[in-house]
């Protein structure tokens, strides 16, 4: 059976170009980048040439890049190295779980409430911040809805204020043009795995002159930034990884995949479509689906070859509902995420929309029987 990866969100396969980097570092690379001798030096070049490379990709200086085990270390870095500058952090209700945790364990996590799209409005966000507020997060693009804030205004602001800001671009890098020194943030948090990099790499961008305590500490990796041997296979494969991205061909080719699956489906009985339709990520879909369970819907989906994922936390083994979809005022515990990628095709999506009507249909059928 042709499998379709319609999951890209969650993680995105790994593009050759990485894999190839990626291959040969691991059979090259076998001295500490922190020593001197020969090993370590030709270790150490080859991470700062992937810096550099990752620097230069996403529009901030080499020594800004810090490399990471991912967006969920670049996050838990943000919120505990700001932490001892305020007692409180501003956190719209529909961050990542990642960010939501970590900013809980520093202080009060200040809840900024969103529109019925997932949209937060800069001046709430404004309004939540005093003069003992240590950080403010906004989320580039919601994971489970693909709604885009609306960061340049909530960056302006924070900076006019002269309080930290963190953008969390997890689901935006490698999807949208990401420029850090042209968004003027303080700190932003990129996940490898999610653009076609490695698995356990990642990115924290910190502008210069942002002093933070490390998370991680014992040593001067990272310009003591991040403790430990730094995994510099991985810091290749990410680079190679960014440098293959052609940005505009890649996220027009999928808006096109998600527009055409998103006229498959909106007519289709009890579906309806969330997120901010104007202001959107280019690869996600999240659809409401009434009267069946998601995880019904994600089993007879992948029976037919298609990855998936539901946008509530149903889907998991906490089964709690989704606070993303509880904070914009809608069902919180019936949807479904389609995501496209790099390597998504037309056959992809149509197998999706064909696929979808069936398996509602016939779980609905399943529903009226039992009752």
């Amino acid at each position: 059976m042709t499998r379709h990866d319609l999951d890209h969100a969650s993680t995105a396969p790994l593009r050759p170009s990485a894999r190839e980097a990626l291959v040969e570092a691991l059979s090259t690379v076998a001295g500490d980048p922190s020593r001197v001798h020969a090993d370590g030096l030709t270790a150490r070049a080859m991470l700062e040439d992937a810096r550099d490379r990752v620097a230069t990709t996403f529009g901030a200086r080499s020594r800004e890049v810090v490399f990471t085990s991912g967006a969920t270390e670049s996050i838990a870095s943000a919120c505990w190295g700001a932490a001892e500058r305020g007692s409180n952090q501003v956190v719209p209700a529909v961050e990542h779980s990642a960010v939501r945790l970590a900013a809980a364990q520093h202080g009060e996590a200040r809840v900024v409430a969103v529109d019925v799209f997932g949209r937060v409005d800069p001046a709430d966000v404004l309004g939540a911040v005093d003069d003992d507020t240590a950080l403010v997060h906004v989320q580039w693009g919601n994971h489970e809805v693909g709604t885009v804030q609306p960061v340049a205004a909530v960056v302006a602001a924070c900076r006019e204020r002269g309080v930290l800001v963190h953008v969390d671009a997890a689901q935006a890098a490698g999807h949208a043009t990401l420029d850090f020194r042209e968004l003027g943030a303080d700190l932003v948090s990129i996940s490898g795995h999610k653009l076609g990099g490695p698995a356990g790499s990642g990115v924290l961008l910190v502008r210069r002159g942002v002093r933070l305590r490390p998370l991680l500490p014992g040593g001067e990796q990272e310009l003591a930034r991040r403790a430990g041997l730094e995994n510099v296979a991985a810091a290749i494969g990410l680079a190679a990884a960014v440098e293959t991205i052609d940005v505009d061909a890649e996220s027009a080719l999928q808006t096109s995949l998600i527009d055409r699956l998103r006229g498959a489906v909106e007519s289709v009985s009890g579906v309806t479509i969330y997120g901010d339709p104007e202001h959107h990520l280019p690869h996600l879909l999240c659809l409401g689906v009434a009267d069946v369970e998601p995880q019904a819907v994600l089993f007879g989906l992948d029976r037919l070859g298609i990855s998936a994922h539901s946008g509530s936390a149903c889907a998991s083994a906490e089964l709690e509902p989704s606070p993303v979809l509880a904070a914009m005022g809608v069902d919180a515990h019936r949807s479904l995420r389609f995501s496209v990628g790099w390597s998504s095709t037309r056959a992809d999506v149509d197998a999706a929309a064909e696929a979808l009507p069936e398996v509602l249909a016939e779980l609905r059928s399943l529903g009226s029987s039992a009752s």
